[in-house]
């Protein structure tokens, strides 16, 4: 196992290294020759594709272009994806080349060979998005604006590794990949053909499984080799006849021999022949070489006869060996019988493939060659080759700029003269003038191309003089010749030139003033007699001259209905009229035509009027044809329409429409309401039509779905429910299901889409319920019984739900309840955030509530009465610089009043107070325990101030699912149901005075403790009012309790004290203390220790302490 991952950290760091080096190289050059030898080495490094590759997703592009079931589906997709990579590896090379082309910002779409590679290929947009070919344009992709040049390393990383994944795709679909177990792990059928025996691998018996298998991605050294290496010569490629063993068995033809060991320190090396074994052929077909040398069968066989004989059971187990042979050096230096490389793009081609599969370059271009003529091959798709002297223009021009021909205009025919030479006399020397055949521009002297188009000289004469030697020989004197004759050919030559220099002068002066280069030819046509500029007479004279074209069509036609009085309406027939005319469906009317379409005719005839006439009564035939086709017989009217429209076919379309579509619009546009649908009309087809019109159904399948809906016999379903329920679904049971709900509050059925529900739950409602709910919890309730009205959730005393929860309430509110009733809520949401802050108070002595600043005594600002801001009392002058257990204490032992009232303005001044909103309730807490705040609705024990749960609670692992508490064993809740002389022993025990005499004596028959009551559903408060007993204070006996637990608790006394032993197992149960009994234990001692564990829980923290 260390051997193995050794192996791969090397092959890591190898194929780093060598990246390293392509990417280099690549950002530099920009050629696929110069990283060759790197990428091939890249793709047969022994890793996995996803390790392999870093930047691109070659193991996604391969599953996601091979998901064929077949072998060979999946290798035709990966030639495919083969193809892609070809065209982005050239993008890649385009981009990181020091001579980017011209367009190189951005890639067309509308190409059909990117359509039927790049764009066919998945993962092939993704290759250019790491281009840098991120924006989006109607028409292909693009770099940003603000991009000036692209990230060249980046774009070589992408390209080196997009070039080794096509040359490994390469050797895969050709089955020469040394470790195909990588692409047969992400696409299994490629293991479907029979195995074959590796290249350097020898099979022994028993090797077919165990360790082999064990490392497939990483095959076994080989074990045998031939000595002898057949091939091709080392340096021409050229079939070898010696093999030098001093030069490592390196074979060699005879003349490659010759001149390798003639170097002095080569001149001593002894050669061997090769004879028999170049001859070796296959044993079985004769004909191919030898591959494969087998020692069980004694047989030499080829690659392809050794697969098929050897993949029989009985002889699977042959020791074979491979026989390696050189791979020839120059594959472009001697034929190959397999395939060859092309030199740019390093594509593998077939052998009978003279250019290459992808660049489409020659067999035996190179990289450098192929680059001049990737510069010369690209052009531009507007620019245009001239035809007379082969110059490439920009697609602006209208004329070359060289031979100044129009761009429409073809190669002259021009016949080659050849002209006398001045200096014929001279022996050895040829002709000196030579006239172009290309763009016949006459030439003074000999050269090897044109002077002007620089296209090579095609006469013999001035080549065969360019290459004799010139002669140092004096010519000898000659009669004077006779001067020359004017050259017709150079005058016409100039004549040309001066007159289409002076089209050029006026055609850009027309586009100047909006004039195109066809009106400017046809205007000189006509005015080319006169001075004129052609664009003043375009705008004084073509006018007329349309109008006189169409004058003659219409005296042609004319004349024509004349001649054959008969001939009516037959605009079908061409072939009983003349030429070029037509119909008219009334007799003496005249045909109508455009100024527009007689232009479109002038032009068309190059300025001819005669052929303008007729051209325009062809074209009006024509369009008079089309428009019948489509069902407007009147042709008066198919010409009137052409005439307002301007000759446009669509125009005249649109206008002979207009009147058998005015009832539609005038439906469409009428204030009436649409008649209603009747799902019980008998045509179907009407029915449908309406619905996918009306309502936007998304098929006709769905309208059919919802007609069958509609005409169920129980279906109390509307249209519109219907609808919507069909546009979300097309299983029918499940939208039986959608359109029946049953609302949980009032039982009736409806669809799911008047059915409303929460954000915190999944229950539903419908709309009616939905809305009553929350208005009697808006005018009658707290704002916490805001809740769902089936579940009671969420828990509003959470803060953390409290303000997602009415953020999303808002929105639902607003829709449906009246304006009262959603301002009221916003109104009860305020004051409930407002208790939510530490500084407001609610005053003592009315319902107003304020934000104070922070002093003991506050004022209200709505009855302007002070209290104090802690004990919630009114203000009184003393009890300034006092805290209010000191005012109280000065107040029960100087206040007279207070001293009369005795334990009930005791137990009034600790009344209750909520620990939710910190509002004082000057009550006792005898009765119920369960105590509700009138201000804040929160649910609490008056006893510990512990909160009551009216679902389970999240406390430990309590169980309890319906209204319930969690009070301390010090709370009222438990210490009520203890007699008053047990409460009184426990003070006693802990030196604690408390009364059990009346106020001054006088015992009263009624308890005077205000207290709050439900009386009627309504909770008011009131006295007491049942009966005292002695030695109770003049109290009854449950306020006398209260009066009492307040002083345990004020003193924070333990009770369990007092507990005995089934006490203590009660309550160590409840407060999951552990109770169980050691073996043999005595009750004492059971006792004693249960105890000390209770005891050791604390008593209630939020139990009221005052003393």
């Amino acid at each position: 196992m260390s051997i193995l991952k050794e192996h791969i950290l090397c092959s890591v760091r190898e194929l780093e290294d060598v990246r390293r080096r392509a990417e280099s190289l690549l950002s530099i050059s920009g050629l696929a020759q110069d990283v060759k030898a790197d990428v091939q080495t890249m793709a047969n490094v022994p890793l996995p594709l996803s390790e392999k590759y870093s930047h691109i997703k070659a193991k996604t592009m391969v599953m996601e272009n091979a998901t064929r079931a077949s072998r060979q589906e999946n290798l035709e997709s990966l030639s495919k994806l083969f193809k892609a990579l070809s065209i982005l590896e050239k993008y890649g090379c385009n981009l990181t080349s020091p001579c980017r082309p011209k367009f190189w910002r951005s890639v067309k779409h509308n190409n059909p060979v990117f359509r039927t590679t790049v764009d066919a290929a998945q993962g092939g947009r993704a290759v250019l998005y790491l281009y840098g070919y991120t924006n989006q344009q109607p028409d292909g992709l693009s770099f940003p604006e603000d991009v000036t040049d692209p990230d060249v390393e980046k774009v070589a990383a992408v390209t080196v590794e997009v070039m080794t994944l096509r040359l490994e795709l390469d050797m895969m679909i050709k089955g020469a990949h040394p470790h195909p177990e990588a692409f047969i792990e992400i696409i299994p059928s490629l293991s479907q053909e029979d195995e074959v025996v590796s290249d350097a691998v020898v099979i022994l018996p028993g090797e077919e499984g165990g360790e082999r298998q064990k490392d497939h991605l990483y095959p076994t050294a080989p074990l045998k080799s031939t000595t002898h290496t057949a091939g091709e010569c080392n340096l021409c490629g050229g079939v070898p006849t010696l093999l030098c063993p001093s030069c490592a068995s390196t074979p060699f033809c005879d003349s490659c021999d010759h001149l390798y060991h003639r170097h002095p320190s080569r001149a001593n090396h002894k050669r061997e022949r090769i004879q028999d074994a170049m001859k070796d052929t296959c044993s079985i077909c004769g004909t191919a070489p030898v591959s494969t040398h087998c020692s069980t069968c004694i047989q030499k066989l080829c690659l392809n006869c050794d697969r098929l004989f050897h993949s029989h059971p009985d002889r699977g187990d042959h020791d074979r060996t491979m026989v390696s042979t050189v791979k020839p050096q120059g594959a472009a230096a001697s034929p190959s019988f397999s395939s060859w490389e092309c030199g740019h793009c390093t594509t593998v081609n077939p052998v009978q493939a003279v250019l290459c599969g992808t660049c489409e370059r020659p067999r035996l271009a190179n990289a450098a060659s192929s680059g001049e003529e990737d510069l010369l091959q690209s052009p531009s798709n507007t620019e245009w080759q001239c035809k007379s002297c082969t110059v490439m223009n920009q697609g602006t021009s209208v004329l070359c700029e060289v031979c100044e021909r129009p761009r429409l205009a073809t190669r002259p025919p021009v016949t080659p003269v050849a002209f006398p030479s001045l200096a014929s006399g001279l022996p050895g020397e040829g002709a000196t003038e030579w006239i172009c055949q290309v763009c016949t521009y006459q030439n003074s002297k000999p050269s090897v191309g044109c002077e002007m188009c620089n296209s090579p000289c095609k006469d013999p004469a001035v080549a065969k003089s360019l290459l004799s030697p010139k002669k140092d020989l004096s010519p000898p004197r000659l009669k004077p010749l006779p001067a020359p004759r004017d050259n017709d050919d150079l005058k016409r030559q100039e004549t040309m030139r001066e007159q289409g220099l002076a089209l050029v002068s006026q055609i850009r002066e027309g586009e100047k003033r909006g004039v195109t280069p066809e009106e400017v030819y046809a205007s000189l046509r006509v005015s080319g007699g006169s001075n004129v500029n052609p664009c003043d007479w375009l705008q004084s004279e073509l006018p007329h001259l349309l109008d006189e074209i169409c004058a003659m069509a219409a005296s042609v036609q004319q004349n024509y209905k004349t001649e054959h009085p008969g001939m009516q309406d037959n605009t079908e027939k061409d072939d009983g009229g003349i030429p070029g005319t037509l119909g008219c469906g009334a007799p003496g009317a005249g045909i109508q035509l455009s100024r527009a379409e007689a232009k479109q005719a002038w032009l068309a005839a190059g300025g001819d009027t005669e052929k303008a006439v007729r051209q325009l009564l062809r074209d009006r035939q024509a369009k008079i044809k089309e428009l019948r086709s489509m069902g407007f017989r009147e042709v008066s009217q198919c010409e009137e329409a052409l005439r307002q429209s301007g000759g446009e076919v669509r125009g005249a379309l649109s206008l002979l429409q207009r009147p058998l579509l005015e009832p539609f619009h005038q439906r469409i546009w009428s204030n009436q309401p649409e008649a209603l649908l009747d799902p019980k009309d008998p045509d179907k087809q009407k029915l449908c039509r309406r619905l996918l019109a009306l309502y936007d159904l998304p098929s006709w399948g769905r309208c059919e779905l919802a007609l069958s809906l509609l005409q169920e016999p129980d279906a109390q379903y509307s249209l519109e429910d219907v609808v919507q329920a069909v546009r979300e679904s097309q299983d029918r049971d499940f939208l039986r299901r959608l359109l029946n709900k049953t609302c949980p509050c009032c039982y009736d059925v409806f669809p799911h889409s008047k059915m409303q529900s929460l954000t915190s739950c999944q229950c539903a409602v419908c709309h009616h319920c939905f809305k009553q709910h929350f208005t009697v919890a808006i005018r009658d309730k707290h704002i916490r019984d805001m809740v769902c009205p089936i579940c009671q959730e969420p828990d509003i005393n959470n803060p953390q739900h409290l303000d997602s929860y009415f953020s999303t309430l808002d929105i639902q509110l607003k829709g449906c309840l009246e304006r009262d009733v959603y301002d009221l809520y916003h109104k009860k949401l305020t004051e409930h955030t407002l208790m939510m802050d530490p500084k407001f108070l609610w005053c003592c002595h009315c319902t107003f509530g304020f934000i104070f600043d922070g002093e003991l005594k506050v004022t209200c600002p709505g009855c302007h009465k002070s209290f104090c801001a802690q004990c919630k009392k009114p203000w009184e002058v003393q009890h300034k610089d006092l805290s209010c257990e000191q005012f109280q204490r000065w107040k029960k032992e100087n206040d007279p009043e207070y001293q009369k009232q005795g334990l009930t303005g005791f137990l009034r001044d600790n009344g209750i107070t909520c620990p939710q909103c910190k509002f004082q309730y000057v009550l006792s807490r005898g009765g119920c325990m369960h105590f509700t705040c009138v201000q804040c609705a929160h649910q609490f024990c008056s006893g510990c101030n512990n909160p009551y749960y009216t679902t389970k609670c999240k406390t430990g692992q309590c169980k309890l699912a319906g209204l319930h508490a969690h009070h301390p064993r010090d709370c009222l809740s438990y210490l009520r149901d203890w007699d008053p002389e047990r409460l009184q022993t426990l003070l006693q025990r802990n030196v604690v005075e408390f009364n059990t005499d009346p106020p001054n004596g006088n015992q009263t028959e009624e308890c005077g403790v205000m207290e709050q009551k439900d009386e009627g559903g309504q909770q008011t408060d009131s006295h007491c009012g049942i009966k005292t007993k002695q030695g109770h204070a003049g109290l009854c006996e449950k306020h006398y309790k209260e009066y009492l637990v307040s002083l345990i608790n004020g003193h924070s006394l333990d009770p369990a004290v007092l507990y005995d032993v089934n006490e203590v197992v009660v309550a160590c149960v409840r407060y999951e203390v552990d109770h169980q009994r050691v073996e043999a234990e005595e009750d004492q001692a059971y006792h004693a220790r249960l105890l000390k564990k209770l005891m050791e829980v604390p008593l209630g923290e939020n139990v009221p302490r005052k003393k």
